[in-house]
């Protein structure tokens, strides 16, 4: 008996191979200014560098990275180059046209309304201490944050909705500052990395955490690292390990920095909405894109202005939670292996679960990637029929 296949994937049209660009004309520019952005390095020393040494992090970015590679990126992008679909009609192959409508369909673009909702607030909040550092404002201002933040979210959203193209081109420029910024805080730092000795000696917690971090979301995360090992070194008894605290060490030109890398956030912005507005179109075609955008990112404008966004850790946890299981199934088409991997990567937000089991969970992205992998690998036998498409 045929299947009749939803309309998100009869509406899927492959790119054909003599149709794609080169990878550095086109996934390239948008995810080197996404990678170098400020939000993903602010807080990674502040469970990995106060409690191991500087080799130590150093050594589980570099693992982390080769983990990043070989288990969660490699599978789906050769999935995506050998058919010329996007992820969620691959996604579908691996969890059924139902399952693939939630993960990775919709849950792609709630994501990204959380990645919209980080970068809106931290950007808001760098323009604030720019401000600051140059006198303008003598003190935060929470009228002032909020009147930023909205005006930066529904202004880059609508430009993302409407400009992608232009916003493209210019990634390809204003990738360069974000760059630039981090030699320059680095520069500033680097003088006193030999002095930093970590104040707690936890080598195994510093690693481990340190590869939650990176593969929560992959980034540029070393030279910001020797930045911030830099900072505390030469300032002994300093105590505050967010990457902001490097930038300001750098004098004025520190200053200069918090403008800058809040202008460069317009690209990661804009990128995230319009990945969450791809997704939600398709997976939602009944209702106008652009309203069911402008709904995601006046969630997103809330997260930002009342605080929430600013747990980038627990941000980490749950993107690793999701993707983890997400990648360990793509060669699976049965949904409870996600479901019972996303519970390992979050147990540690379970209520009542031991503090024995969690610490045996470090870190939980890479079991919930192990959990989605072996429980696909039992349930293969019982998957449905094959629905091919035309």
């Amino acid at each position: 008996m045929a299947t009749t296949l939803p309309d998100y994937l009869n509406s899927s049209v492959p790119n054909p191979a003599e149709k794609r660009a080169p990878w550095y004309k086109n996934t390239f520019p948008s995810y080197a200014g996404v990678f170098l952005w400020f939000a993903f390095y602010l807080q990674i020393a502040v469970s990995t560098l106060s409690q191991a040494s500087v080799a130590v992090c150093l050594a589980g970015i570099v693992v982390a990275g080769l983990l990043c590679f070989g288990l969660y990126y490699y599978a789906p992008g050769m999935l995506g180059m050998q058919t010329g679909r996007p992820l969620y009609v691959v996604g579908s192959s691996t969890f059924g046209t139902t399952g693939g409508y939630l993960m990775p369909g919709l849950l792609m673009g709630l994501l990204q309304i959380g990645w919209f909702a980080v970068s809106t607030y931290f950007a808001t909040d760098y323009i604030i201490k720019g401000l600051i550092q140059l006198k303008i404002l003598n003190q935060p201002s929470s009228t002032l944050f909020t009147i930023i933040a909205i005006a930066w979210a529904y202004g880059l959203a609508l430009l993302a909705l409407k400009g992608i193209a232009y916003v493209a081109k210019i990634a390809q420029f204003l990738n360069w500052v974000p760059l630039i910024m981090i030699l320059v805080v680095f520069w500033a730092n680097m003088g006193g990395i030999s002095s930093y000795q970590p104040p707690k000696d936890d080598a195994l917690g510093g690693f481990l955490t340190m590869l939650a971090v990176i593969i929560g979301f992959f980034a540029t995360a070393g030279v910001p690292l020797l930045s911030v090992a830099g900072y505390l070194g030469g300032h002994p008894g300093a105590t505050d390990y967010t990457y902001t605290a490097a930038i300001t060490s750098a004098g004025s030109l520190g200053t200069v920095a918090f403008f800058l890398f809040a202008i460069a956030s317009m690209i990661p912005t804009c990128f995230c909405t319009f990945i969450a507005s791809n997704s939600f179109g398709t997976m939602l075609p009944k209702i106008p894109k652009t309203y069911s955008t402008l709904v995601g990112v006046t969630i997103g404008a809330i997260l930002a202005v009342t605080g929430v966004a600013a747990n980038l850790i627990g941000f980490f946890t749950i993107v690793g939670a999701s993707f983890g299981p997400i990648c360990g199934a793509m060669a699976a088409d049965f949904l409870l292996a996600g479901a019972s991997g996303f519970v390992v990567g979050i147990l540690d937000k379970v209520p009542g679960v031991p503090a024995s089991l969690v610490s045996l969970d470090r870190p939980a992205v890479l079991w919930s990637f192990v959990v989605g992998f072996v429980v696909y690998f039992a349930l293969a036998g019982i998957r449905p029929p094959v629905v091919a498409m035309k």
